[in-house]
C-alpha cells in the first residue's frame, strides 16, 4: 500500500459573525489584497483586511469551469447536483460544506470561470482551511493552481462518477497538474457519495488529513529484467534520437488550463526532443491559401473510403460541406507548416482563439495520426510530405502525450507494426457483465474517449466504419465534424508521461480493446458524447481505483497491436527506450 497524499484548495467567504475575531493565529492579515504589500507602504492605499479561519466543523469547497460560458451553463446543474449530495455527505459526518465563491446571478452558474477570478476567490480563503475542489465538469485547472500551490492546509479532490460532462477528466487533469506543482493532495470519486469506499476514504481525510490507496500494482522498471533484444532496440533508438533530434512542433501552449501537459525544455532536451513554438494565427493564414480543388481531394478521397458524413443545413446546430472543407484545408495546412520547420510530430491548441476563426480540428488531427491518410503535397509540386505514414499529432498541445507519441511511432515502426497512435481522455467506465461480440466478458470496461481525433485503422472497418458528426456547439460555435468509430477489438499498449519530482516518469501496461454490444455502445454513448470515438477498453491488472489513484493526467495513449505477444514486446522496447532517454519508467498491472 502506498499512499496518495493529494491536495486542493478553495475560496471562502465569510460573514460578519468572524469580524469580532482578534489578529491571532485564527486570522490572516492581507493588504489591498496583495500579502506581499509592505503595511507601511503610503503609495499603495492599504486596506487592512482579515481572513479568519474556519470553525472546526467547516470545510470549505471550490470549484472550476469553463472559460466559455455556455459550456458553464450547461454543466451547471451536474455540478449542483454533485454539491447536494457531497454537503449530504459531510453533514453526515458532522460537518458542514461551506461554499467559497458564490452563485453568478447574472452568468447563472457557480463555477470559478477564470484565472484572475480564482486567484481572488482564494485571497479570502485561510491558508490553513481544509478544502474540497469538486467537479462535475471538464474544467481549466489554470483557474485554481495558483491558490492551491500557495495552500497550506489539507486539500481533497473529488468528482462524481459520471461520463456525462464529464468532472472525472477535469478531476485527473487537476490531480496532474497538482503532482507537476509538487503540492500534496488526497483524491476521491464516487456515484452518489454514500457507498464504503467513499465514505471510509472521507472518514480518513477528516481523521488525518489524507487519503490511503492501493498502489500496488505499480512497478519501476528494471531494465535488466527486459528480453535482450528488445531492451537492445529500444536503446538504439533513444540513441539514434539523441544523434538526430526531434521537433514538437507546438501550435500554442497550454491548452485548457492543462499545466500538466507542458514540459519545460530543460526537461525535454536532454531527452533529445525540442519545441518550434508556432502560432495558430499562422496556421489560419496558411489555410487561407489552400485551394478549394486541395481541399476538396481530401474530402473527396475519404468519400471515396466510404466514410459517411452527417450532413444538414443549418450551421449552427449541424454539420455543412463548408465546414468540413475548412477542415481539410486545415489538414493540409498543418502537414505543410510541419514540413517547412522540419517537425517531427506537431500540436494543435484549437479550443480558446482558434474555435472562433475556423471549424473543429479533430478531423484534421485524426488524419494526420493515421498510417492511411490523404496525400499532400508541398505547394506547387508533386512531393508527397512524410509520405507512407502518420504525422503523430498530440490532441490539445499535450506535450507528455506528444513525446509518448513520437516513441510509440519510433518503437513501432522499428518492429514492422502499424503506428496509428492517438490520446484519448480517461472518460468514464462501468462494469460490465454479459455476452459481447468479444464473448463473455466479466470485467470493468473503460470509455475512452477523445473529441474525434482518433485515427481510423483504430475503427471497426476503418473509414469505412468511420462518420463525422458535428461538434456539439456548447464547445465548437463554427462546427467542424468528428472522426467518429468504435475501437476495433485487439490489444492495446496504453501510457502516460508525466512531470513529477522535476523529472520525466512514464507509466505503462497494457489493455484489450473489446466490443461490446450495439445497445451497450448506444447506451454508452449516450452517458457520454455520442459524436465522439471510443474506445471499450479492460486494462490488465489495474482496478477502476487503482486507475483514478494513480494516474496523473487526464489523458492516455494507445496503440494497437496483432497480438498479445507482439503487445508485450512492443512494451518492453518502448519501456527500454524511454529509460535511455532518461525517463523514470513505471510498469502498471504489468510484472516483470
Amino acid at each position: 500500500m502506498l499512499t496518495c497524499a493529494f491536495a486542493f484548495a478553495a475560496k471562502s467567504a465569510f460573514s460578519a459573525a468572524n469580524a469580532g475575531r482578534g489578529r491571532g493565529d485564527d486570522v490572516r492579515w492581507l493588504f489591498g489584497g496583495n500579502d506581499n504589500v509592505n503595511e507601511g507602504d503610503s503609495d499603495m492605499r492599504v486596506q487592512e483586511k482579515r481572513v479568519a479561519k474556519p470553525k472546526a466543523d467547516e470545510v470549505l469547497l471550490v470549484t472550476s469551469g469553463d472559460l466559455r460560458l455556455s459550456a458553464n451553463q450547461a454543466c451547471w446543474p451536474a455540478q449542483r447536483e454533485m454539491e447536494e449530495k457531497l454537503t449530504a455527505a459531510f453533514a453526515h459526518k458532522g460537518f458542514k460544506l461551506v461554499r467559497a465563491h458564490a452563485y453568478n446571478e447574472a452568468e447563472k452558474h457557480g463555477f470559478i470561470a477564470s484565472q484572475r477570478q480564482g486567484m481572488d476567490v482564494f485571497l479570502h480563503i485561510h491558508p490553513q482551511a481544509r478544502l474540497v475542489f469538486a467537479t462535475a465538469a471538464w474544467q481549466y485547472s489554470h483557474h485554481v493552481l495558483p491558490g492551491l500551490r500557495s495552500h497550506k492546509g489539507p486539500i481533497l479532490t473529488a468528482a462524481n462518477w459520471s461520463g456525462q460532462w464529464p468532472g472525472l477528466v477535469g478531476l485527473l487533469n487537476l490531480n496532474g497538474s497538482l503532482v507537476k506543482a509538487g503540492r500534496k493532495f488526497s483524491t476521491i470519486w464516487s456515484r452518489d457519495f454514500t457507498d464504503d469506499f467513499f465514505l471510509n476514504a472521507l472518514d480518513e481525510w477528516l481523521r488525518a488529513g489524507r487519503i490511503t490507496h492501493d498502489l500496488s500494482h505499480v512497478h519501476d522498471l528494471d531494465r535488466k529484467k527486459l528480453p535482450a533484444a528488445s531492451a537492445e532496440l529500444g536503446a538504439r533508438l533513444a540513441r539514434a534520437l539523441k544523434r538526430r533530434k526531434a521537433i514538437l512542433g507546438v501550435f500554442d501552449e497550454g491548452c485548457m488550463g492543462m499545466y500538466n501537459a507542458i514540459i519545460d525544455d530543460e526537461l525535454l532536451n536532454p531527452a533529445g526532443i525540442y519545441k518550434e513554438r508556432l502560432s495558430q494565427s499562422a496556421l489560419v493564414a496558411r489555410m487561407r491559401v489552400v485551394s478549394e480543388g486541395e481541399a476538396r481531394a481530401v474530402y473527396e478521397w475519404l468519400a471515396a473510403k466510404r466514410m459517411k458524413f452527417d450532413f444538414g443545413s443549418d450551421p449552427a446546430n449541424e454539420l455543412t460541406l463548408d465546414q468540413v472543407l475548412e477542415q481539410c484545408r486545415m489538414y493540409i495546412a498543418a502537414v505543410r507548416m510541419a514540413k517547412e520547420f522540419g517537425c517531427d510530430a506537431i500540436g494543435i491548441q484549437y479550443q480558446q482563439g482558434l474555435k472562433d476563426m475556423t471549424p473543429a480540428s479533430d478531423l484534421a488531427e485524426g488524419l494526420l495520426n493515421n498510417a492511411d491518410r490523404p496525400p499532400v503535397f508541398a505547394e506547387g509540386t508533386r512531393e508527397e510530405l512524410y509520405a507512407n505514414g502518420p504525422l503523430p499529432h498530440f490532441n490539445e498541445v499535450d506535450e507528455c502525450a506528444g513525446v509518448d507519441a513520437l516513441v510509440t511511432n519510433r518503437c513501432w515502426s522499428a518492429l514492422g507494426l502499424d503506428p496509428s497512435t492517438t490520446l484519448h481522455d480517461v472518460r468514464w467506465g462501468e462494469h460490465y457483465k454479459g455476452n459481447g461480440a468479444s464473448g463473455n466478458l466479466d470485467a470493468f470496461v473503460w470509455v475512452f474517449q477523445i473529441s474525434g481525433a482518433a485515427p481510423a485503422n483504430h475503427f471497426v472497418n476503418g473509414y469505412a466504419g468511420a462518420r463525422s458528426e458535428r461538434q456539439p456547439p456548447m464547445y465548437f460555435p463554427l462546427g467542424g465534424g468528428s472522426l467518429k468509430g468504435v475501437g476495433k477489438p485487439g490489444e492495446l499498449v496504453w501510457s502516460r508521461m508525466f512531470v513529477e519530482g522535476g523529472k520525466l516518469h512514464a507509466d505503462m501496461g497494457r489493455a484489450t480493446a473489446v466490443s461490446l454490444p450495439a445497445e451497450e455502445t448506444e447506451r454508452r454513448w449516450r452517458e457520454t458524447t455520442r459524436q465522439w470515438p471510443m474506445v471499450h477498453t479492460v486494462l490488465h491488472g489495474v482496478s477502476r481505483d487503482q486507475m483514478m489513484a494513480r494516474h496523473r493526467a487526464n489523458h492516455v495513449n494507445i496503440a494497437y497491436a496483432p497480438d498479445a505477444e507482439t503487445a508485450d514486446k512492443a512494451l518492453a522496447v518502448k519501456a527500454a527506450m524511454l529509460k535511455e532517454m532518461g525517463v523514470a519508467v513505471h510498469f502498471c498491472g504489468v510484472g516483470q
